[in-house]
């Protein structure tokens, strides 16, 4: 499996290189014969070529058969006529990965952990909101005069079907339950076309129970009954912003995993920012790179048909978890590790669970 690295901004270079520890363990103890090719991106590459995301960075990540992303500091780029592009936003618009999968589940021994969690939210990925990427040629916010800025939210019959299909596909494998999430009675024509999509495609799985739940309602729902949800399907912005909520309840912000992912390709990046903060501290925490990491090949073994994939992607998550339980944690879960420490941990702790682990 040929990965293409981007390590991004701040701390995304050392959380890449966590990651890399933990993948490099998997692949000398699964044989996943796993081939790296590290690509500078961000604010170093702008500085040394004039931009955030070189073509040959780019041109790596559309031929390889999966990405590693890190977070990118988007908030400090320069215009984009000034070399400043969107690295994660790009890479999903150039190779179509429509879908953000963000899982999110309680994990044992966290004390803000919500019992009873464990959701996956199928965020489109591609349009809604998002100006950077919601137009065919320039930017979907604009000021038609001095004192007046619009921003412009699409949707479209394609895109919402095809996150649907997503959703309802992975809810099948799950626990077979979709929630459906937006402000149709405001959002009347733009929210009316994504839920009107996702009741087509529902009433081709009659085995999956399928119902609409308000974005305010949500955000309190999801804390107060968090056992009431599975497949969460979600227009992007409000996805965005959810799966913050859901990730959160899990534990902390540092778990978020999430792996975008079209019909032919994947990119793994974790679910929070650059962090600049704290980078260069060797303090931020790892787990939501590495869980990406471990998303990433969970689905190149189902692509691909090979089991060993599989096996490596659950070993990682079973090995953070056993961490997690027995107190070694990053700070921001009231640990003392590192990043580089708890790489190692996870990566000295990899070992093929048996089924009653993978259950806990």
């Amino acid at each position: 499996m040929r990965i293409a690295v981007l390590p991004g901004d701040d701390i995304g270079p050392e959380i890449t290189a966590a990651a890399l520890t933990v993948l490099e363990k998997a692949d000398q103890r699964f044989g996943l014969n796993l081939d790296f090719g590290v690509h500078e991106v961000g604010m170093e590459s702008h500085r040394r070529n004039g931009t955030t995301l070189p073509d040959s960075a780019l041109a790596a990540a559309m031929n390889a058969d999966g990405v590693l992303l890190g977070p990118g500091g988007m908030t400090a780029y320069p215009p984009v006529s000034d070399g400043g592009i969107n690295i994660p936003g790009t890479v999903r618009k150039r190779l179509d990965l429509y879908a953000n999968l963000r899982p999110a589940r309680a994990r044992l021994g966290l004390e803000r952990a919500r019992p009873g969690l464990d959701c996956l939210i199928a965020r489109e990925n591609t349009e809604g909101f998002y100006a950077d990427r919601n137009m065919f040629l320039g930017s979907g916010e604009f000021m038609p005069t001095a004192d007046c800025a619009l921003s412009v939210r699409k949707v479209t019959r394609q895109a919402s079907r095809r996150i649907a299909k997503r959703a309802f596909a992975l809810a099948e494998k799950r626990r077979g339950h979709v929630t459906i999430v937006g402000k149709r009675h405001v959002l009347q024509i733009t929210d009316g076309l994504f839920v009107e999509e996702a009741e087509a495609v529902a009433a081709k799985y009659p085995d999956v129970k399928f119902r609409e739940v308000d974005i305010d309602a949500m955000v309190a729902d999801i804390y107060t009954n968090p056992d009431r949800f599975d497949v969460i399907l979600v227009t992007n912005m409000f996805g965005d912003i959810l799966s913050n909520l859901a990730v959160a309840l899990s534990g902390g912000l540092g778990l978020a995993a999430a792996l975008n992912v079209g019909d032919e390709r994947a990119a793994a990046n974790a679910g929070h920012g650059s962090a600049p903060d704290i980078a260069g501290k060797g303090i931020a925490n790892p787990s939501g790179l590495i869980l990406s990491a471990a998303m990433l090949l969970n689905w190149w073994g189902e692509r691909s048909g090979k089991a060993q994939y599989g096996l490596a992607a659950a070993a990682i998550e079973h090995s953070l978890d056993d961490l997690l339980r027995s107190g070694t944690r990053t700070g921001d879960l009231g640990g003392q590790s590192g990043t580089r420490s708890f790489a190692d941990a996870i990566a000295a702790n990899l070992r093929e669970p048996n089924h009653s682990s993978l259950s806990n």
